[in-house]
């Protein structure tokens, strides 16, 4: 792909300009997040009844992990058994409620947490989810551990796409992130990966970069081990932060920047083009396998069942108890696990459409124009002059975003999910103290101490 930006000659003027194009989004972003991902809770929600026509994606959360990662904003406890068997019966429950509303899907993303922690009652989920909905592709995560022949021979004719959470082969980066003892060093995780990508129709490797400790030859390293662990595609998101993680974080891995993040994605673009096609700002595939397992790109609008899970549906963020045991009397006495909303404004609804849209690589302004019923520089005129200005658009085809373009996007999505770690901090106060103990890191037990409920008298 033809970049009009990279300006060799000047390596000096392009390493300025973005750093100051990056920290103006970065800015404004972090304040636009702050206003948008507010969340108001109401136990008597219930989700819209589907529109004829429209296409829908199913996410189901399994927010079960066997140690907890300090970076991790994520809704996940430590894994408990029994605590286990009993959400994934109310898992069930809500996914038939949802199908009694008349919700169709013919695509599945299961998250997490670890998905695979408890594979019996993954198994048991998975099958029913085929009998009430039409669907053609499964997406699952998984961690390192799973990958084994117990772990494959059972996912291997349901899953089409498992991600595998590795964030690094860098053996000192993995004990800092409380990975090693688990799910071993960087050898032991390229061997596993090896083994398992041939069962899948694709097996996506998710790394992160711009680890404060992270060097340029740690990174180079990483990306030989991805170039040869025959994976038919992996996913590089740039670190990301919330306020109920900077603690651990900080006493880990370091406190994040992001003063080499347009360095390491060079980098990493550099290294992946000769062998892999770019498919989103992040992502990658191996050849022509042409899959990507964001959900929130592969559909706009979205279920999800579970809890500490969100729905997108008619301009209106959902989101379902992050409290385990809120969510699962909810759903036995016979409740959808909704309990918060936030209704977004057209602007809103526009911007998201333009950040997503930018992020998959598929900028129609056509399609904008049809969806919202005028241009797209009329509706989003500060935002196409910001991208206009940095050079983020391709001269030739101003419909693809040049290499700076894609780091813009990169950033855009960072500082969403940013906000989205936020809101979750905000859902994750209503959690009793012993939840709040079970979603702790050990290591860091305390932090969240102070912690009051907002939404409790």
């Amino acid at each position: 792909m033809a970049d009009s930006t990279k300006n060799k000659n000047n390596p000096l003027f392009e390493k300025l300009l973005v750093k100051f194009s990056e920290r103006i989004l970065t800015s404004v972003l972090k304040s636009q997040t702050r206003l948008v991902l507010t969340s108001n809770p109401n136990e008597d929600l219930i989700l819209p009844p589907p529109i004829t026509g429209h296409s829908y994606t199913l996410y189901m959360h399994i927010p079960f992990c066997e140690s907890l990662c300090p970076y991790c904003s994520f809704n996940r406890f430590l894994y408990e058994g029994k605590k286990a068997v009993d959400y994934f019966v109310a898992l069930r429950e809500e996914m038939q409620m949802v199908a009694r509303m008349g919700y169709d899907f013919k695509t599945l993303y299961i998250g997490g947490g670890t998905p695979t922690i408890n594979i019996e009652e993954l198994v048991k989920t998975i099958d029913l989810a085929r009998e009430l909905f039409d669907i053609q592709e499964v997406s699952c995560e998984t961690n390192p551990n799973h990958l084994t022949p117990e772990y494959v021979d059972q996912l291997k004719d349901r899953v089409q796409r498992l991600s595998v959470g590795v964030q690094s082969f860098d053996t000192e980066l993995l004990q800092q992130m409380n990975r090693l003892e688990k799910f071993g060093d960087g050898q032991q995780i390229l061997d596993r990966i090896r083994y398992a990508a041939p069962y899948f129709e694709s097996l996506n490797v998710d790394m992160i970069f711009n680890f404060p400790n992270q060097t340029q030859q740690g990174l180079d390293a990483d990306l030989d081990a991805v170039l040869s662990s025959g994976a038919q595609q992996v996913t590089f998101y740039p670190l990301m932060s919330a306020s109920s993680v900077e603690k651990s974080m900080a006493n880990s891995v370091g406190k994040p920047t992001h003063e080499r993040e347009w360095q390491f994605f060079n980098l990493i673009n550099e290294r992946l083009e000769g062998e892999f096609k770019q498919l989103s700002a992040w992502t990658f595939v191996r050849k022509a396998a042409g899959m990507i397992d964001e959900y929130i790109v592969d559909s706009e609008e979205y279920v999800g069942i579970g809890s500490g899970s969100f729905s997108y549906l008619n301009g209106t963020l959902y989101v379902n108890h992050f409290s385990i045991n809120q969510y699962s009397m909810a759903v036995h006495a016979g409740k959808l696990g909704v309990n918060a909303c936030k209704k977004y404004d057209r602007l809103s609804q526009m911007r998201y459409w333009f950040m997503m849209n930018l992020f998959g690589m598929d900028f129609d302004r056509q399609v904008f124009k049809k969806r919202f019923g005028i241009p797209i520089w009329a509706g989003l005129p500060l935002e196409m002059l910001f991208m206009t200005l940095t050079g983020s658009f391709q001269n030739q085809n101003p419909s693809h975003l040049t290499r700076r373009g894609q780091y813009m996007s990169v950033v855009m999505m960072r500082e969403f999910f940013s906000g989205v770690n936020n809101l979750r901090d905000l859902a994750r106060k209503s959690l009793s103290p012993l939840e709040l103990a079970s979603a702790t890191p050990v290591k860091y037990v305390g932090v969240h101490s102070s912690i009051k409920s907002p939404f409790r008298k």
